[in-house]
């Protein structure tokens, strides 16, 4: 019997990278966001918040990286996970911090799952062009997201 594994996870350097370059990006875009990096377990590594952001983004950006982080998913695709089960999409939306619609995206390197980084401020749309700017900041795989 195996009694422990090896998990691979984000270091706190590429964290701190990947939520200065979303910020760098919402500036260009002339937005304000907050933006977030958790481990694949949805322990929080990083976080940035720009001045002016709301702060009700706070915790929806936070809870979009441990859901990405932990699911391995970006969170646009949890209804399309779902499908037509009804029971699913109510269920899961229903739980606390799980989010179901987009601006957080899984960190991966090598296919290895290491945490997600989530967005909240601006349009979904804006979300998702900042986290995906934290992820090409890192080199992080960009093929699912």
């Amino acid at each position: 019997m195996k009694l422990a594994v090896t998990q691979n996870t984000i270091s706190w350097e590429a964290a701190h990278a990947a939520v200065e370059a979303a910020v760098q990006e919402a500036q260009r875009l002339g937005v304000r966001i907050n933006v977030a990096v958790a481990d694949a377990s949805g322990n929080l590594v990083a976080f940035l918040r720009m001045p002016g952001a709301f702060p009700q983004s706070i915790a929806i950006a936070i809870d979009k990286a441990y859901t990405a982080g932990g699911f391995g998913f970006p969170t646009g695709d949890w209804m399309k996970v779902v499908g037509d089960n009804d029971g699913m999409k109510l269920g899961f939306s229903a739980q606390p911090r799980l989010i179901v619609f987009g601006g957080g995206l899984p960190i991966r390197s090598g296919g290895a799952l290491l945490g997600g980084i989530g967005v909240s401020g601006a349009s979904e749309e804006q979300d998702g062009i900042c986290a995906q700017a934290g992820l090409r900041a890192i080199g992080a795989d960009t093929s699912e997201a």
